[in-house]
């Protein structure tokens, strides 16, 4: 019995060092705007054309990460995790001899985007289902090594492009990057099916995602996230334009906000990650609304300075960063562990509809005040939401047959 619970001990802590490893390379696709200058100039076309790949990525991220369950279910999350590897190598040697825009859009927009996401929310859950007792911070250990990833490689393609030139970093990147996933990949093991607890009636019950999205607090996590999303995606893919535009700050000042972003992200995903397992983690999620509106109510109803805008956007990136990172955790405690990867696979879609819905709402109606007056409303149901919603009743949903052994 000891060295059974000896064996289970290191191959759950082995399996969260390969988590944070694969986690920290797939997060260097952050380090995308890195690489448009140089790309606009190669392919000859606008930056907002050859930017509009990240988007795709991130589409394509979300995409895959809905769909990985089914992947992991069949071939197991090691052979995933190498193949996501693979093919995020393959995608950045394409987008190195990519020559027009289609081919970028094909390489770093979708097979990067597709192996990042097969990647990330799969070997996420498995390993959060390793440590039920601490979700909250494993969860931020795992999300928060993938947001250090894309301050890592920042240093990491900064380097490369200045010595070695735009083609040979994106190989050079993509061999770095699928080494390290594979071996994060090798150290992984697909987590034990949870047993029902018998100390929680509540608790016990596993939902698969037939049952879930027949309940109504799947929708309304499902809206929730959408709005963080929206929020944290928007604000920080603008932030520097806010700064420059609203508050008339200088070119160079307004670049700070991606450092104030890089902080007060990471700060939320490990301050509300560790308070997730202290408190109800619903409580947690109407903390970080409460934040973002006081962010949003900055933006929207002051006549910023520089202070304030920095507070501003710290408030909203804090509440992005620890809002996705107690999801995954929270998403198990209303419908089960077992089938976390596709119940929170679906929700993970509203990652990327919030990443192409701000812009969209800002291009179609222009400027950001009715784009920031929408995100305001949203949060706002958000934050009824979470105070009203409740753990599902076992009786909501048909039982499955129970087959006797």
């Amino acid at each position: 019995m000891q060295t059974t619970t000896s064996n289970y001990q290191r191959t759950r802590w082995l399996t969260l060092a390969g988590t944070i490893l694969t986690q920290f390379a797939l997060g260097s696709v952050y380090t995308w705007s890195l690489f448009n200058g140089q790309l606009a100039h190669k392919l000859d076309a606008p930056v907002s054309q050859v930017a509009f790949s990240f988007g795709l990525l991130s589409l394509g991220l979300a995409i895959a990460s809905s769909l990985a369950g089914k992947l992991q279910e069949r071939f197991g999350v090691r052979n995933v995790t190498i193949g996501a590897g693979v093919l995020m190598a393959l995608g950045f040697w394409l987008t190195a001899h990519a020559d027009n825009l289609m081919m970028l859009y094909l390489s770093a927009g979708v097979l990067v985007g597709l192996a990042d996401g097969a990647g990330y929310l799969m070997t996420l859950s498995n390993c959060v289902k390793w440590f039920p007792e601490r979700k909250g911070v494993i969860s931020a250990c795992a999300i928060g090594a993938y947001g250090l990833g894309s301050l890592g490689f920042k240093f990491i393609c900064g380097a490369l492009l200045s010595s070695q030139g735009l083609e040979n970093t994106f190989v050079i990147w993509g061999v770095l990057a699928m080494t390290m996933i594979i071996l994060g990949a090798l150290l992984m093991r697909d987590a034990p099916v949870q047993q029902s607890s018998s100390t929680s009636a509540v608790q016990s019950k596993d939902y698969t995602l037939a049952q879930s999205i027949r309940l109504p607090q799947y929708w309304m996590l499902a809206l929730m996230f959408l709005t963080a999303c929206m929020s944290g995606l928007y604000v920080i893919g603008v932030a520097k334009d806010i700064g420059e535009g609203l508050v008339h700050l200088s070119t160079q000042t307004a670049a700070n906000a991606v450092t104030v972003i890089a902080i007060a992200n990471l700060s939320g995903r490990l301050v509300l990650g560790v308070l997730s397992d202290k408190m109800a983690r619903i409580r947690v999620i109407s903390l970080a609304q409460v934040v973002s509106l006081a962010g949003m109510s900055i933006l929207l109803f002051t006549h910023m300075n520089e202070s304030t805008f920095f507070i501003s956007l710290a408030c909203v990136a804090f509440s992005f960063g620890g809002t996705i990172t107690v999801f995954p955790s929270l998403v198990s405690d209303f419908f089960g562990l077992n089938n976390l990867t596709k119940n929170y696979g679906l929700i993970y879609l509203g990652f990327g509809i919030g990443s192409v819905l701000g812009s969209l709402v800002a291009s179609v109606f222009g400027g950001f005040t009715i784009t920031f007056s929408l995100i305001m409303t949203l949060l706002v149901i958000s934050l009824f939401l979470s105070l009203s919603i409740r753990l599902p009743q076992r009786h909501n949903v048909q039982e499955p047959v129970l087959h006797r052994s």
